[in-house]
């Protein structure tokens, strides 16, 4: 396949690969750095670094009218470039610019030997947001044959023939390379929910329950089966940097790789992962620990370090999840008892990852300020002697206000220096 695009484009594309190389070169970048590099090195009295997510408001962050490619191919770059470049700009949170121009390996990956069809619709401003889907399996006794061992292929003359297209046009400004996670799918509810349903995924746990042991098991050998040939095929590549492990939880550490590779290919225990079960929220304790907890420890097991959980209250739960393999971060949604993970995580290298109230954000199209500080301030008052950060999620619109992202950083950082001169 030939990849084209207008020297007009080219020279455009270069302008911005300019600008985010040197933005990537300030000293603030290796401040930030730094900051990640102690927090999940379990630096005592780690600064806590502030994120906002901004692909929830695209509507926002990245409207139509920014973009000036034409061809198909430069504006998957400009793209990449300009989302890097305006957070920069315009939100200043502590995400760390990065110095190369990244790309994943072309894979075709059928996880589940089924086709799980999605029906979506669009909101009042038109922006598609709503979906459900069709779920395959009606009938988890009769239909559970249905589910196949995961198939995977790799292209790697394609891969190695886009990267060669894109050094040639932005190498000797950003470097590309090549990335990549775990491959494997360890949500494994998340799946239930795609081929059954959530009331389906309930009810089974009572009217089938060996039936479901069946499909958990399933769900969890595929993911292990599609992390493992990533693994043996020579895919797995480092992400003990500027690289996220989930929600935009940046994996600065020098605890991984977990021994030097001294030419050894990659493994996973030397990678950093992620697992949630946020379709779990409605279930008890003793459900999860049987159902779940079992089959979500042995695919995070294989692991260098694990971020667990999104929107859930991890909370209701934690007596399994304090013993996952290699836990190093966990997400505190809005729902979660700040205070109880507080205790629960004090004393130890783990990271408080707190989602704050996304509403502020999201649904105030004016921003409570003063709320928005009680907010952080609650949060840092529950962590004292632990590792925290702060990921701003789920925000679906600033209602064209692109400077209240920018201004609930500047306050989470007052309210963290204050905390910190304590």
């Amino acid at each position: 396949m030939k990849w084209n695009i207008p020297n007009n484009e080219r020279q455009y594309l270069r302008e911005l690969a300019r600008k985010q190389a040197d933005i990537a070169a300030r000293p603030v970048m290796e401040e930030r750095k730094k900051m990640w590099y102690d927090l999940n090195d379990g630096v005592p009295g780690a600064r806590p670094p502030v994120i906002v997510e901004t692909w929830t408001f695209n509507r926002d962050f990245m409207p139509k009218d920014i973009f000036r490619c034409q061809s198909e191919t430069g504006k998957g770059i400009e793209w990449q470039l300009l989302r890097n470049i305006r957070n920069h700009d315009l939100i200043d949170d502590d995400k760390v610019m990065p110095d190369t121009f990244d790309i994943g390996w072309l894979v075709n990956i059928d996880e589940l030997g089924v086709k799980i069809e999605q029906e979506s619709a669009k909101d009042a401003q038109g922006v598609m947001t709503g979906y459900h889907f069709i779920h395959p399996i009606k009938d988890l006794k009769r239909d559970l044959s249905l589910l196949k061992p995961a198939v995977c292929s790799v292209d790697r003359k394609k891969t190695a023939e886009w990267k060669d297209f894109l050094a040639d046009l932005l190498g000797d400004l950003l470097p590309v390379e090549i990335r990549s996670g775990i491959y494997g799918c360890p949500f494994l509810t998340y799946n239930v929910v795609q081929l059954m349903g959530m009331e389906a995924f309930f009810m089974a746990m009572y009217d089938c329950p060996d039936e479901m042991h069946r499909l958990m098991a399933y769900l969890r050998d595929n993911a292990l089966r599609v992390m493992r040939w990533a693994e043996a095929e020579g895919l797995l590549r480092l992400n003990n940097g500027n690289q996220a492990s989930f929600g935009s939880s940046y994996n600065f550490t020098t605890r991984l790789p977990a021994q030097d590779l001294k030419g050894r290919p990659v493994k996973l225990g030397d990678m950093w992962g992620s697992a949630n079960s946020q379709e779990t929220v409605g279930i008890a304790p003793e459900m999860f620990h049987e159902f779940c907890a079992p089959y979500y420890h042995d695919v995070c097991e294989p692991l260098g370090f694990v971020y667990y959980g999104c929107c859930e209250p991890v909370h209701t739960f934690w007596n399994d999840l304090k013993n996952l393999p290699h836990l190093k971060k966990v997400s505190i949604s809005r729902w979660c008892d700040e205070p109880f993970m507080g205790d629960a995580l004090r004393n130890t290298e783990i990271v408080f990852s707190r989602k704050p109230d996304p509403n502020f954000l999201g649904v105030d199209v004016k921003l409570n300020e003063e709320g928005w500080a009680q907010c952080i301030r609650n949060t840092l008052e529950a962590t004292r002697d632990v590792a925290v950060e702060f990921i701003v999620r789920d925000v679906y619109t600033v209602h064209g206000d692109l400077g209240k992202p920018r201004r609930a950083v500047e306050i989470a950082r007052r309210e963290i220096e204050r905390s910190h001169r304590r």
